[in-house]
């Protein structure tokens, strides 16, 4: 008898996921060397590989460029899997369609120590990986700066969120896996976009998660949540239950069991697949201009006597979709940790550029400081110490 359709659906969520990956890396494949270097990566992902001072290798860039490392026959590909039923069902699902394609599939499980338990539920969903047949299986302990504290800054979630991507890109690293498979799902994907709308975010945050990029893939944001936990049903899974998911006090917890419900209930059903489509649209129109923004960054820092500096000229002639996005760029390049700059941030740095009256600079997230002087935006990190004497706004 064949597989229940909770399961069907996620096997050929997951296959259509790992036959687009090969597409693409032997597209990738066909291109030189130059090719690879020449640009066309999104600022956003630029900006995750490149250093502090701003410079990216060409390698950096040929890693960003590519989607993977190329899937060839016995090539890895890792499982994000928290114990949850979406991740659990994606590591079932991916166990079995993996191999059907000449894969090999292994797992990573995060424990962020932030429950009582954390290292043993880490060790028992590390073995219900390995019983299901992934190898390697590794669980990662990692540490999540308090709130507040100067690593921290961006607030728990946050926190834990960039602690987790850290621990997956190690593994990924290590074991040279050509991709990593995350369990996000069309759910997952709506309460982004209304996070987005009820925090006045722009067009990148309500562009909602990404199916793909650099080594990262969300096989399951066209499948329902509904479906996974049926999927595990169907398996004769026990998924582990986040408490974390059901605490109001943390805002995702609340659009998922109270706005989204209230949505459907005054609207009818279906608002969870039209945010999710809505986030699709915009995501088409946001990397778009990333694209654009990348190359007008890419001109500004040829014409720049140091790669921090961007000439406010230039920058004011530019359209603002274009110019915030190369100042949010340039602040990520110069330290601020991803995800922690808000459109305030941007808004103030960019009134440097079409508000000038000699205002003094702003801080940023990561003791990032942006100034004007000379007739150019800096961005300079102040980890060091610097006092605000040391700082001068000249004119310009």
């Amino acid at each position: 008898m064949g597989p229940g359709a909770a399961v069907a659906e996620l096997r050929t969520a997951v296959r259509i996921c790992l036959a687009d990956l090969a597409a693409a890396a032997s597209a990738v494949s066909d291109l030189a060397p130059g090719d690879l270097a020449g640009g066309g990566v999104p600022a956003g992902d630029l900006a995750a590989v490149r250093g502090p001072a701003g410079g990216a290798l060409a390698g950096d860039l040929a890693a960003a460029r590519q989607p993977a490392g190329g899937t060839l026959a016995g090539d890895l590909v890792l499982v994000a899997c928290s114990g949850g039923a979406d991740s659990l069902a994606l590591a079932a699902a991916a166990a079995f369609v993996a191999p059907r394609l000449g894969l090999r599939v292994g797992g990573v499980t995060v424990d962020h120590g932030l429950q009582p338990g954390s290292a043993e539920r880490a060790a028992d969903v590390a073995a219900l990986l390995g019983r299901l047949g992934l190898d390697p299986v590794r669980s990662v302990a990692v540490t999540v700066p308090p709130a507040g504290s100067a690593d921290g800054g961006a607030g728990p979630e946050a926190a834990a969120r960039a602690a987790r991507y850290h621990a997956l890109d190690a593994a990924a690293r290590d074991y040279r896996a050509t991709a990593v498979l995350l369990g996000h799902t069309l759910d997952d994907q709506a309460e982004t976009v209304l996070l987005g709308l009820a925090r006045g975010s722009g067009g990148r945050s309500l562009a909602g998660m990404p199916a793909r990029r650099g080594r990262y893939r969300r096989p399951l944001l066209t499948v329902r949540r509904a479906a996974t936990r049926a999927a595990c049903t169907e398996l004769g899974l026990e998924p582990w239950q986040d408490p974390h998911n059901s605490d109001f006090r943390y805002a995702r917890a609340r659009v998922r069991h109270q706005v989204l419900p209230a949505l459907e209930t005054a609207l009818g059903p279906g608002v969870a697949e039209a945010l999710a489509r809505t986030a699709s649209q915009l995501r088409a129109d946001a990397e778009c201009l990333d694209e654009l923004a990348f190359a007008e960054s890419g001109q500004l820092r040829g014409n720049c006597s140091d790669p921090a500096g961007l000439e406010a000229g230039w920058l004011r002639a530019l359209p603002a979709a274009i110019r915030t996005r190369v100042l949010r760029d340039a602040a990520i390049m110069a330290g601020c940790p991803h995800g922690t700059l808000t459109a305030g941030h941007v808004g103030a740095v960019d009134a440097l550029v079409t508000g000038w009256h000699g205002q003094r600079w702003v801080d940023l997230p990561g003791r990032v400081r942006a100034r004007r002087r000379d007739g150019k935006v800096w961005f300079t990190s102040t980890a060091a110490g610097e006092s605000e004497g040391s700082e001068s706004v000249g004119r310009k």
